[in-house]
């Protein structure tokens, strides 16, 4: 057990609802912009979907009954929104309110609490016709659905979390078009983080006016360092960090935009389509941020400003080709806390890699497990520095629908046997029951 975590410190696995849930026509939910994406032709590997996924919509009690046996403190899920709100428009779905009210009684029933986050990316195809984050009245639309959703469950839910990862959903989503709905507009893709950072504050507003406590945003952050003191590279570091951190994090806590970064949108013909009053709603008072830690990056100019060169440092990689770096954990959460001073909470933290199955379906998967350990010291360090880091969710609870890599990248800590949905502990799940255990002993 790694010294320096606070009392109270919490242990929890994370999932989202495209990526597990499956049963994506039934019971009254509406296509996402997921589920029209993995339908072109070449935007996901092997041409996969998440229409079955883990088929965890089927399979709810006994993957609850298994969280419970890892002895988590907590569960991080997300609410398909168009499974709740079909279109994005109008009243609930019953049917669909009703699996996460069950969802939820579950967990409570087991003893594990639910960290319910509105938001991972699956956007009902009906806003992204309507305009999708790039035009201002998903904002709006967002704030009413997080309304909805505390109508049925806010009873019950004690954290509630708006957006997962909105870098990705807006750059990968509208500027290199990796991600859903697959569009490659940079001046779109500005236009969607000040639209997705405005629904953060609405949806909080919303939310605080109904008595929610702890109300938070997640992040994905690392550590964009210069590859040598040539002004060029050090200014290639700040430009990714502009873009991948402070263009959230200032408006969220400090109300404003920085400077430079609203200087190297304007060279690249774009503008941040702020009206008066939106930084304050913005700026909504946070209990927690979120962070999802993967990897950190070493940046060198090339001759197109915005395209800097990552440039490797020879460390081990995972399977998805990110660089181990458990050391850039630590020095982020230093620099969250000096920088923003918002409670923190490690929201997702995990790896993919090629892992092997034995006949019975187990994985020994030491290098998971190394990753794991490294990262959770990584934590412990920085709360020793002065970090104010409450809690760790391991990424991801399952083998799940990776995005555009389909099923071929597994980052679980339970295998699944996507031909018989059979689930199996692998030893990096032993290693977190059994870290868990030790650190309440």
């Amino acid at each position: 057990m790694s010294e320096g975590l606070p009392a109270g410190f919490f242990w929890g696995v994370a999932t989202s609802a495209y990526q597990i849930e499956g049963a994506y026509d039934e019971d009254g939910r509406t296509l996402s912009i997921w589920d029209i994406f993995c339908r072109r032709p070449g935007a996901v590997e092997n041409g996969e979907t998440g229409d079955v996924a883990c088929d965890h919509y089927h399979r709810m009690p006994a993957d609850v009954a298994m969280i419970a046996r890892l002895g988590v403190d907590k569960y991080r899920f997300s609410v398909s929104w168009p499974r709740v709100q079909p279109g994005g428009r109008g009243p609930v779905n019953p049917k669909g309110v009703d699996f996460y009210s069950r969802l939820v009684d579950e967990l409570l029933e087991k003893g594990v609490e639910p960290w319910l986050t509105l938001y991972h990316w699956d956007l009902p195809q009906e806003l992204e016709d309507a305009g999708g984050w790039p035009h201002r009245d998903t904002a709006y639309r967002f704030a009413e659905y997080a309304g909805l959703v505390h109508d049925a469950l806010g009873d019950r839910v004690p954290t509630w979390t708006t957006l997962n990862e909105p870098w990705c959903s807006a750059m990968l989503g509208y500027d290199t078009g990796r991600h859903a709905p697959g569009r490659k507009n940079f001046g779109e893709a500005v236009r969607a983080v000040h639209h997705l950072l405005l629904a953060h504050g609405l949806a909080s507003q919303e939310l605080r006016t109904r008595g929610v406590r702890s109300l938070g945003i997640t992040l994905n952050m690392g550590v964009s360092s210069p590859a040598s003191d040539d002004p060029r590279d050090v200014d290639a570091a700040r430009r990714a960090d502009g873009l991948g951190t402070r263009i959230y994090l200032d408006p969220l806590v400090h109300g404003r935009y920085p400077e430079d970064v609203l200087a190297d949108i304007a060279a690249r013909g774009a503008k941040i389509p702020a009206r008066y009053g939106d930084l304050e709603i913005i700026s909504t008072p946070l209990d927690v941020l979120g962070v999802n830690y993967y990897t950190s990056h070493v940046f060198k100019a090339t001759d197109d400003p915005a395209a800097p060169e990552v440039v490797p440092q020879g460390r081990p990689v995972t399977a998805m080709g990110w660089e181990i770096v458990p050391s850039g954990l630590t020095q982020l959460l230093v620099r969250l806390q000096q920088d923003y001073g918002v409670p923190m909470v490690i929201t997702e933290n995990g790896a993919a890699f090629d892992d092997t199955a034995d006949e019975d379906g187990f994985v020994a998967d030491l290098d998971r497990v190394a990753y794991l350990a490294a990262h959770v010291e990584a934590v412990a360090e920085a709360v020793r520095a002065g970090a104010d880091v409450r809690g760790y969710f391991a990424w991801s609870l399952m083998d799940n629908f990776e995005w555009g890599y389909g099923y071929d990248k597994r980052f679980g800590i339970v295998r699944v046997d996507y031909d018989t949905q059979q689930r199996t502990l692998k030893q990096s799940a032993q290693w977190f029951r059994d870290l868990i255990t030790r650190s309440r002993s």
